[in-house]
């Protein structure tokens, strides 16, 4: 359809102003009748008129030109036009002819896209700023599989370093012997507390320090708790057998507990890396870089890359005594995993803290010769701030994901109880109710922001049956589900001769058809808000719909059946909008 349009209007550009580019249509905006909008700001120097003169003068040529159109008008600088009723019909016949309605096949013969996200470091929790990454990294990759692409879901871990023996080491002095199940904590839970424990533990060490007459530099450096980490770090790059095992055992405790906020959300990855496997990989890459003149070795040995001609600096890969920075090792993991799965496209999910790396890592691997770098994006993300400010994991005040989870169901629960959702429900629906509305309303709320926006997560504004947000569309998803169930048994029959569309039946059939068209753009933009806005314009659309329209007592059987195929055709891409941001869609409310 939107080709015909562009087709019909460019003929007319041709025939009245010589106009060869392709012209651009937008849908009309709601304040003004019409279906499709054309602006003639760049046809002025050719008509030589001003823009209402050039809108009407377009308008009437197209209207002689083909019956797509039955009428328009011009608001200044925008043609506005009117869609024929058999447009629309066209448009719906397509949509029931369809079963997979703006999902693709996935080409399993051609190489899948990699999406990498979560990552979390193993001496804390998930907590709201991960939540943000997971779900973006999600429902990105549920979108490039419906646009037609294998996708394999990756994450890695960050296991090693100074900031997991910080919880080690407390745990050492604090912990009693004690283990998660012997606490009563999930295990990530539980080695949290002792990374928060070491950063007390630190300040006062440091403030005994400083109280004794030491700079603070140095009070910072030589903390006794500090100094005996940094040991720990060096007896676990020795493989100490001690400092091993227990490093093991409380990553253990952390997988658990992240396996077990992983299902809630509904998230499942098809490979775990390991930095404490991965942290050595690079090197040989980058001594080959040396070779072919990309990299340089100063007189103290470290090596660096020169980046200034390409716009910014000069960047360190290689410490003078031989060690890996970050950036060794991504440049090493990044070949690891092309090599490791048959892919040409790699995204990382990453906050926008790290867009110099990201800058900087893909250049670095272009000049290795390595084709597929061009093919590398980072999603870059905003951060996720509360209403009273910032979080921080030192302090222990971060939102945990299990916490700020359980919160959301509960208050699911006391708000649907409140309207009363939950009427005619056992007690085991009531419960999977509030959890699937709870995780909805978190889930699109976060995902309807642009990922390249900070944010800010105010769970009071997320949980509500009006407005924009998830609740509003999965109740609208339940209510033609509810429809749909009392139609059963109805005739089912109908034709075009017997049914005449009204305006809320035309904008809910073009909304819904703009289906394909979403996934296409959220795919090619890396933006899950595209589809969140879809889902709520189609659930607003069939709200409109709803208030004007008897579904099951129209005026005639052939009505009836058509508005509850209509309703059909609703639910389906309400539910599969919902599907690709993770969110389900209930069958009753």
């Amino acid at each position: 359809m939107t080709e015909a349009l562009v087709t019909a209007v460019s003929a007319v550009l041709r025939d009245l102003y010589g106009w060869e580019a392709s012209p651009e249509l937008q849908p009309t905006r709601k304040e003004f009748e019409g279906d499709a909008t054309l602006v003639v700001f760049p046809f002025l120097k050719l008509s030589r008129k001003s823009p209402v003169e050039t809108a009407n003068e377009i308008g009437a040529a197209l209207l002689k030109a083909t019956p797509l159109f039955t009428r328009f008008n011009a608001v200044q600088g925008f043609l506005n036009l009117v869609l024929a009723s058999d447009q629309f019909e066209s448009l719906f016949d397509a949509l029931r002819s369809s079963a997979d309605w703006g999902c693709w096949p996935v080409d399993a013969e051609l190489p899948a896209a990699m999406v990498e996200f979560s990552s979390p470091n193993t001496n804390k929790p998930l907590h709201l700023g991960h939540v943000r990454n997971i779900l973006l990294g999600h429902s990105l990759s549920r979108i490039l599989e419906a646009s037609g692409r294998k996708v394999v879901k990756v994450q890695i871990i960050n296991d090693r370093g100074v900031h997991i023996c910080k919880s080690m080491w407390a745990w050492q002095h604090f912990g009693d012997g004690m283990t998660p199940e012997s606490a009563g904590q999930k295990g990530d839970h539980w080695v949290g507390t002792f990374y928060v424990r070491f950063d007390q533990e630190y300040r006062a060490q440091v403030r005994e320090l400083m109280d004794a007459g030491h700079p603070e530099d140095y009070a910072k450096n030589h903390a006794p708790c500090m100094l005996e980490v940094q040991e720990m770090l060096r007896k676990w790059e020795d493989r100490d057998p001690e400092v091993r095992a227990l490093w093991s055992t409380m990553n253990e405790w952390v997988y658990a507990g992240f396996n077990t906020t992983y299902k809630r959300l509904g998230i499942v990855f098809d490979r775990n890396y390991y930095e404490s496997e991965t942290y050595l990989l690079g090197k040989q890459d980058i001594e080959a870089g040396i070779q072919s003149g990309v990299f340089y070795r100063r007189d103290d040995g470290s090596v660096w890359i020169d980046l200034r001609e390409d716009g910014l600096d000069e960047k360190l890969v290689l410490r003078s005594d031989g060690t890996s920075v970050y950036m060794t090792q991504d440049i090493g993991t990044a070949i690891q995993r092309f090599k490791d799965f048959s892919i040409n496209r790699l995204t990382y999910v990453v906050g926008n803290e790290q867009d110099y790396h990201f800058r900087v890592l893909f250049l670095i691997l272009k000049k290795l010769g390595y084709p597929w770098a061009d093919e590398l994006y980072h999603l870059s993300y905003g951060m996720v701030d509360l209403p009273n400010g910032r979080m921080k994991s030192r302090e222990g005040t971060v939102v945990d994901a299990d916490d700020l989870l359980d919160e959301m169901e509960a208050s699911a629960r006391s708000l649907s109880e409140e309207l009363g959702k939950t009427e005619g429900l056992s007690e085991p629906e009531k419960a999977k109710l509030y959890q699937v509305l709870g995780h909805g309303a978190l889930k699109y709320y976060i995902l309807k922001v642009d990922p390249r926006k900070r944010m800010v997560f105010n769970p009071e504004e997320s949980i509500d049956f009006n407005g924009h947000t998830g609740p509003f569309i999965q109740y609208s998803h339940a209510r033609v589900r509810s429809i749909l169930r009392k139609s059963e048994g109805l005739p089912s029959s109908w034709s075009w001769a017997d049914v005449r569309l009204d305006e809320r039946s035309k904008d809910l059939i073009q909304t819904i058809y703009r289906f394909p068209e979403v996934v296409e753009q959220a795919a090619r933009t890396y933006s899950p808000a595209v589809v969140a806005q879809f889902a709520y314009d189609v659930a607003k659309a069939f709200n409109a719909f709803y208030q004007v329209n008897s579904i099951l007592n129209a005026e005639s059987e052939a009505l009836i059946a058509f508005r509850v195929d209509l309703s059909r055709a609703t639910a389906s891409s309400l539910r599969r909008a919902l599907d690709l941001l993770g969110i389900e869609a209930p069958e009753r409310m």
